[in-house]
């Protein structure tokens, strides 16, 4: 059966990238667009600049926006996907929940709190059973759901891949970010043209405790942290799409270059639409993965890694994902996936 599902904040960067998605989707359809309110009663089409990088959807073109409040969005909808600034998410997003309506969300307000799940499925679905702990605690008829930081999306993958096998215990990571991942107006031509910048406000921290939550281990109550320390230097660089990280990662098993190209390799997907067929895909070649040549693996849904090299410790490698399709709008659909195929909704 089809879910009608509504967007927040639909107008912005994610938003558009959820439409794109969300379109022509095998299980929902979108029934409700939200924007800030200099936008409400406008055609998204005329609400929204749009600037990705395929037509706009006939059938959204000419949907009306709506307030970002349960009220204005039908009780029909099933769904809600939120890519709210996390300042308005930790504000909205519960009032939908209160509602009875289930978000999946790309905000990062609430990614850490213990009743939240914080999923990528392919590496920790059984985390969601986390909702039940959330809907008894809160009172709520809905449910929030949450999908990491874009930067952290990219690297976890493959060290669950290390650390099922391997067992990590130090990770040290340095990326180097697009752009896009500060939304269309979040960095000036004039900052980043010729030019790197060393510091991206509070993305260290997400990276070092979320990689560890959805490494965690969760006992039907809680979910009981990763014990391996994680430690991020974050770089914002010149590239449109595509986060490329470095990692060197420490493990309690001996470990070769090798190894850890074949525990990779082996990371398959799981069955829902948007997972791609492999998640992890390893490139032997020294230069790869590059931006511009391997951000959309997959469709854009998968992780790229190379690089393999052997460290006193363990191994560093290289890994690199698409920012706002598998770091952003395609983690929460592939959220909602689940959500659909567990009984959520």
């Amino acid at each position: 059966m089809t879910v009608r599902v509504g967007v927040l904040g639909a107008t912005g960067a994610v938003g558009q990238r959820l439409i794109q998605l969300l379109d022509p989707h095998p299980e929902f359809e979108i029934a409700a667009l939200t924007a800030s309110d200099a936008s409400v009663g406008e055609t998204y089409k005329d609400a929204a600049k749009w600037r990705v990088n395929s037509p706009i959807p006939e059938d959204v073109a000419g949907l009306e926006v709506r307030a970002t409040d349960p009220d204005s969005v039908p009780d029909d909808v099933g769904l809600i996907f939120s890519s709210l600034p996390s300042s308005v998410g930790a504000e909205v997003e519960p009032e939908f929940c209160e509602a009875g309506y289930t978000v999946s969300s790309n905000s990062s307000n609430a990614r850490m709190d213990e009743d939240v799940p914080l999923i990528i499925p392919e590496v920790n679905a059984d985390h969601v059973d986390l909702l039940e702990v959330q809907r008894d605690e809160r009172g709520w008829d809905g449910a929030l759901l949450k999908n990491p930081n874009c930067s952290t999306i990219t690297m976890v993958p493959p060290l669950a891949a290390l650390d099922r096998e391997f067992d990590l215990t130090d990770v040290r990571v340095s990326t180097l970010q697009a752009v896009s991942g500060a939304g269309y107006s979040g960095v000036t031509s004039m900052e980043i043209i010729d030019n790197a910048i060393p510091h991206i406000g509070g993305e260290e921290q997400k990276m070092e405790s979320e990689s560890r939550k959805l490494l965690g281990s969760f006992d039907g109550a809680e979910v009981q942290l990763n014990e391996m320390d994680v430690a991020a230097s974050c770089n914002r660089i010149p590239t449109l799409d595509g986060h490329l990280e470095n990692v060197w990662a420490d493990t309690a098993e001996d470990i070769s270059a090798a190894d850890a190209e074949a525990a990779m390799e082996s990371v398959t997907g799981i069955d829902l639409p948007s997972s791609p067929e492999k998640l992890i895909t390893v490139f032997e070649e020294p230069d790869r993965p590059q931006p511009r040549l391997d951000r959309n693996v997959e469709d854009g849904m998968g992780v790229a890694v190379g690089g393999f090299r052997e460290t006193t410790d363990g191994v560093q490698f290289n890994c690199l994902a698409h920012n706002t399709m598998r770091g952003a709008a395609g983690a929460s659909v592939l959220n909602g996936e689940l959500l659909n195929k567990r009984g959520y909704l």
